[in-house]
């Protein structure tokens, strides 16, 4: 699972409350190791002589040693320690409860953002009074009269705002503006003549580069830095919450987490390269995966929030697939590179264009599309009503598209794309048709036609390729199909052995996917 990395002091707390059993145990066993060194000492004197290593031996290792060094005395005046407070009334706190234990009391689901509210303990005793939460993440400075650069996720519903700076000195902040969408934030503090970090460009960055991350660790340890390497760039956007939410993540294995929020990855220049975000993690801690937001988006946002107090993003109105060797054969495409619009929403900038289900993305303004995630963060950084020209292929065949970008306004522009059951078979899925409770049960817009899933076999090619019980099959092999009889005829019909490609309504957006049927199996769905 995906984990922000804001700090959570209740957390800590948990294993603060036995420092006293903590500290001899600690005490302890540094005795036995002090007894265990003095043992060997006095028994092992003979195997003890060795010489130090000369210079010459370890220069590389120290020459990495003093390189690090320097990045990290260079970078960390400008890092800094972002403390917020919110305030909720006892009936909020009390009122729902997400089921998870933040060592305190309650979660209020309505007065925290969901990515928040899982970083704060909360008083109160469940009686109807105010109550206070706390949270902790970290920011970079950008500018020498106190401008800062941290997650919107970590200021999000905070009502006090308190920076800690390198040499301990503590500001009240005010928050200048935020981006949603790429959860952004830029706070102020009043102050002057601060050191500030140099931007540096993450588009020149490459996989095994050398990154270090900063930070504020669970929110104790402040000012820590790590090492690591750039592992990957490009990561997609790993919230199902919002498909319109652009990718491009840089992902590290430099240690990232809870409190990190915020804070720099910075390149080997010690120029920022990546604001640090989130963490992919079975226990809430760091696992070897961390994601950054890259350098050149932070920039862009940040400027505009410096000059306009928010940020104006472009859209289209489409959902897209990434076109992969498994799909691209029924694209009649020369490669795998491009996107594949899955979904157009009814009076987008998209629709007015002409851009239809099926296209391929091939290109934006003449330069090509390697992905969607590419595409989302290029027009989301496209201003509304610019002029774009998108080359598509349509039934394989190339075409030019000009569209006047419009602007995006959140969840309301998100496409609705983002009889018996029919037997289980070579697919592996039962389906009937699409009926009004169904719609109902599922939540599923009166634009969406086709086979909805009622069950689907563990283990098989449909459960492999994501399909789940709720889900509207809308095409099989980009031929659309009206109702689950009509769903099964088409998938009878398609030669033994072959891939199927599906499109798919499933919670709220449309997605293609590739089925490979059983080959054991070749009766039935």
């Amino acid at each position: 699972m995906s984990v922000t990395t804001n700090s959570l002091v209740a957390k800590m707390r948990k294993f603060g409350a036995p420092a006293g059993a903590a500290a001899a145990v600690l005490l302890g066993f540094s005795f036995l190791i002090g007894h265990c060194v003095a043992h060997a000492a006095s028994n092992g004197a003979a195997l003890s002589g060795g010489a130090p290593m000369d210079d010459n031996s370890v220069s590389s290792l120290v020459a990495l040693d003093n390189a690090v060094e320097a990045v990290a005395a260079r970078v960390t005046p400008a890092v800094v320690n972002v403390s917020v407070t919110a305030h909720v009334s006892g009936q909020d706190a009390d009122s729902e409860d997400d089921g998870q234990d933040s060592g305190g009391g309650q979660v209020p689901q309505n007065a925290i953002p969901p990515e928040f509210r899982r970083f704060f303990q909360f008083g109160g005793g469940g009686q109807a009074q105010p109550q206070i939460e706390h949270g902790i993440g970290s920011g970079i400075i950008i500018s020498p009269d106190g401008y800062i650069v941290t997650n919107n996720h970590v200021v999000n519903g905070a009502t006090q705002v308190r920076v800690t700076l390198n040499d301990r000195r503590v500001f009240p902040a005010k928050v200048v503006g935020v981006d949603k969408l790429n959860d952004l934030a830029v706070i102020k503090i009043n102050a002057h003549d601060l050191t500030t970090i140099a931007w540096g460009d993450s588009t020149k960055l490459r996989p095994g580069q050398t990154v270090l991350a900063f930070g504020s660790p669970f929110g104790y340890f402040q000012f820590s830095v790590t090492r690591g390497i750039v592992s990957a760039l490009d990561r997609p956007n790993p919230y199902s919450d919002d498909a319109r939410k652009p990718g491009d993540f840089i992902q590290t294995d430099a240690a990232i987490n809870p409190g990190n929020s915020g804070g720099p990855l910075v390149d080997a220049h010690g120029e920022l390269v990546g604001i640090n975000t989130f963490i992919i993690t079975n226990n809430g801690s760091f696992a070897g995966a961390g994601f950054a937001i890259p350098s050149h988006i932070v920039r862009a946002s940040a400027e505009s929030i410096i000059k306009d107090g928010t940020v104006h993003h472009g859209y289209l109105g489409i959902s897209m697939n990434d076109v992969t060797p498994d799909n691209s054969s029924f694209f009649n495409l020369p490669d795998a590179t491009g996107a594949i619009v899955s979904q157009v929403t009814p009076d987008s900038p998209a629709s007015r264009a002409g851009l239809k289900s099926g296209d391929v993305l091939r290109e934006l303004n003449g330069s090509k599309i390697r992905n969607g995630s590419q595409l989302q963060v290029a027009v989301s950084q496209t201003a509304p009503g610019s002029d774009i020209k998108l080359g598509i292929l349509r039934d394989g065949k190339p075409e030019t598209l000009s569209l006047k970008v419009g602007e995006y306004k959140g969840g309301s522009q998100v496409a609705e794309s983002g009889g018996g059951s029919k037997q289980r078979g070579k697919l592996g899925l039962a389906v009937d048709d699409l009926t009004q409770d169904a719609r109902q049960q599922f939540n599923i817009p009166a634009g969406v036609h086709g086979a909805a899933i009622a069950s689907v076999r563990p283990a098989s090619p449909a459960d492999d390729a994501g399909l789940a019980p709720g889900d509207v099959i809308e095409e099989v092999d980009r031929k659309p199909v009206a109702n689950a009889e009509e769903f099964a005829n088409d998938v009878h019909a398609v030669p033994a052995g072959k891939d199927i490609l599906l499109l798919v309504w499933s919670h709220g957006g449309a997605s293609y996917r590739v089925v490979h049927p059983a080959q054991s199996e070749q009766n039935g769905d």
